[in-house]
Formats: structure tokens, C-alpha cells, sequence
């Protein structure tokens, strides 16, 4: 089927000067200024390209968040892009940054083996794009790995991820804008599409979050869904890429949940399974594709005890490949997690290939990213 692709969607548009005006203060600076940007060039160092299209890398220290949240957050895409400009250039470059709206579809599931572990399952839907990994340590909170679509970040077609200084600096920015991910206590949420266009946008007075930065809070700062949940509750949320979301969280005990957003409130429902249509009994129970009900019926009809290998098939089960592609429009699904949060791993496969994948780790492991085979 040939392959027409819709309108590239970017959270952040960036001038791509920015960085390489950084490195020129650096170099003024001298030798003092490794001590103000020395964490950030260690961090841009550690990108590295794993196949095509998909790249790791790894942040150790202070990158800014708990900064932001202090300042009050931010409500709007646009806002975190400003904010992160200025953490990453110390104040010495300011701008303006643009944002355009997307949208993808996706699919979660949790489940236990016969043993009692718990699996977390994740498949994140979207046009062929290029993607990160990132393990993060900060200094006051979880270790943890997420995942990026780079295009998100707009920085244009000639945008090499791991190529000069100043474009490893700019990959820095996947950190802000995770769409899904596990830390070290077990925690893991993704972002998926919920089944309307309604934007949220909470206005009660309580510091800010968009979407990508409320994944980045629970990553760093909850052990569980109960301290997710309350996390949540004390921040207004606002819509990243102009849109409705909805954010599926599991924990290692096995209790799962989404939370969604309608007409301004926030709504927790317990579920095994979230898809792309509304699961809260508030009025828009099932609003949603038909795929979205296809995917979720098809994850629902399992049955019994599944460990990892089976939450890969399942996985696969409801991979794009496996449907029909609307005129106009091309998705695939281009990643696909099988979370392990008591034992702190997962493994990733790309672009659906089932066969080869990465074992991400957050304990015991030389190495956070390996490559692995079926």
C-alpha cells in the first residue's frame, strides 16, 4: 500500500541557531563554563544512533525540572520550550517558540503471569518518524527510561540527532516530551489520544503541566498510582499538541488505571486495557474510532495468565499493520513496550519488527539499552 503521510506535527519549533549561539558562549566563557554547561555537553555526548531512525541517550543530574515546576509549570507547549531555551543557555539566550497540533493512536495493557508478575504492554501509533530513548537520573527524583518521537521536537529534516554539538544539545529536549516510560519504583504511564478533539485546559489557580510534562512529573517524583494520581490532581493540566489525551498508568502491584479529562475535571477509572475512546462513565463513555474499539476488544478477548512473551503477542496483535489505512493518511506502529516494573526492564521493539528488539534496564546492567533477538 503506497505510503501518504499526513502533515508533519511538531510540539516545539525551534530556530536552529540557538545551540551553536550556546556553544559560542561556551568557548568565550572558557574554562569556566564547564561548570554551568558541563552536565548538559556530558548528557549530548552520550546520544548515540542504535539503528535507523532510533537513537538513546542518557541525563545524570539536574536538567531543569524541578526549576520548572517551582516557576509554576507551564501551560502550553510553547512555554516549555521558552523554559527549556532558558535552562539549557543559563539565561544567556531567550525566543519564541511556535507549536502546531497532531494527534496518533495507541494501545496499553496490563496483565500478570502465573507467578503474580506484573506486565505492562504498550503500543505507540503515529507516521513513520524517528525516535529516542532516554534514561534519566536526576538529583531529586527516579531514575527512569522513556521514550521520544524526535519529530515531535520540529527541528527540520536536516536535524541529525547524534551529529554536531549543537544538534546533541537540541536532542536534550526529548526529556521534556516523553509519551510514555517506567522508573525505578515501577511507575509507568503513556500517553495515548482519547476519543474527541476536546482540549483541556484546567484553570483553578494550581501550577501548570501540558501532557509530555506531566509524564516527565510522575516519572521523576511518584513510586505508584495512588501517588500518580495525587500528583495529578495538585497541577491544572493543558493539552500538549492541541488535543484530547487521556494517560494509562500501572504500577508493580498490578493496579491500573487512566486518567482522562472532561469539561474541565479530572476522572480516574481502574482498567486493564485503554485504547483511544473515553473509558469514564461522565457522558463520553466509548466516544471513539471504531479501530480504537476494535483494538480494545481484540487486548480484551485475551484471556488467563500472560507473561512477557505474550504481551509482545498481543502487542502484535493489534499493531497497525494489522489494519486497513485510510486514504490521505499513513500509520504504523512504531514502537511497542512490554514494561516489566517490579523487576525494573522492558523491552522495546521498532517499527513493528517482532524479532529484534532492546532490553532496557534500570538495575544490574552494563549497559541501560541492548540489543536483543527473539
Amino acid at each position: 500500500m503506497a505510503k501518504t503521510k499526513h502533515k508533519k506535527k511538531h510540539v516545539f519549533r525551534w530556530v536552529g541557531g540557538i545551540l551553536a549561539a550556546l556553544l559560542v558562549i561556551v568557548a568565550v566563557l572558557g574554562a569556566g563554563a564547564w561548570s554551568m554547561f558541563g552536565t548538559t555537553i556530558t548528557a549530548a555526548n552520550t546520544v548515540k544512533k542504535l539503528q535507523d531512525d532510533l537513537y538513546s541517550m542518557e541525563y545524570e543530574g539536574d536538567y531543569g525540572f524541578d526549576d520548572f515546576l517551582a516557576q509554576g509549570g507551564a501551560s502550553s507547549d510553547s512555554e516549555v520550550a521558552n523554559y527549556l531555551v532558558k535552562f539549557l543557555s543559563h539565561g544567556f539566550y531567550e525566543m519564541e517558540a511556535e507549536i502546531s497540533s497532531g494527534d496518533f493512536g495507541c494501545s496499553t495493557i496490563c496483565t500478570a503471569d502465573e507467578q503474580g508478575t506484573t506486565f505492562f504492554g504498550r503500543n505507540y501509533d503515529w507516521e513513520e518518524c524517528r525516535a529516542i530513548i532516554v534514561h534519566t537520573v536526576p538529583d531529586n527524583g527516579y531514575a527512569s527510561v522513556s521514550t521520544c518521537a524526535l519529530d515531535f521536537l520540529g527541528f527540520g529534516e536536516e536535524y541529525v540527532p547524534d551529529g554536531s554539538m549543537a544538534e546533541r544539545m537540541q536532542t536534550l529536549a526529548a526529556i521534556y516530551v516523553p509519551l510514555d516510560g517506567m522508573n525505578e519504583k515501577g511507575l509507568v504511564v503513556a500517553d495515548l489520544m482519547a476519543g474527541d478533539k476536546e482540549e483541556t485546559h484546567q484553570q483553578t489557580n494550581k501550577p501548570d503541566l501540558t501532557t509530555t510534562t506531566a509524564i516527565r512529573l510522575l516519572l521523576d517524583k511518584a513510586a505508584n498510582v495512588d501517588e500518580a494520581v495525587a500528583l495529578l490532581g495538585q497541577y491544572d493540566m493543558n493539552s500538549s499538541i492541541g488535543s484530547a489525551h487521556h494517560l494509562s498508568i500501572a504500577d508493580a502491584s498490578g493496579r491500573s488505571v487512566v486518567v482522562e479529562y472532561v469539561n474541565g475535571e479530572m476522572y480516574v477509572t481502574e482498567t486493564k486495557i485503554v485504547t483511544n475512546h473515553y473509558l469514564t462513565d461522565c457522558g463520553k463513555k466509548g466516544v471513539g474510532s471504531e479501530q480504537s474499539h476494535i483494538r480494545f476488544d481484540t487486548l480484551a478477548a485475551y484471556s488467563g495468565h500472560a507473561g512477557a512473551t505474550d504481551v509482545r503477542d498481543m502487542l502484535e496483535s493489534v499493531a497497525q499493520k494489522n489494519y486497513p489505512q485510510t486514504e490521505g493518511r499513513y500509520e504504523k506502529t512504531m514502537w511497542s513496550l512490554v514494561y516489566c516494573p517490579e523487576a525494573g526492564w522492558a523491552e522495546f521493539y521498532f517499527a513493528e519488527n517482532y524479532q529484534d528488539g532492546y532490553r532496557l534496564s534500570l538495575r544490574d546492567a552494563e549497559s541501560f539499552v541492548e540489543k536483543i533477538g527473539k
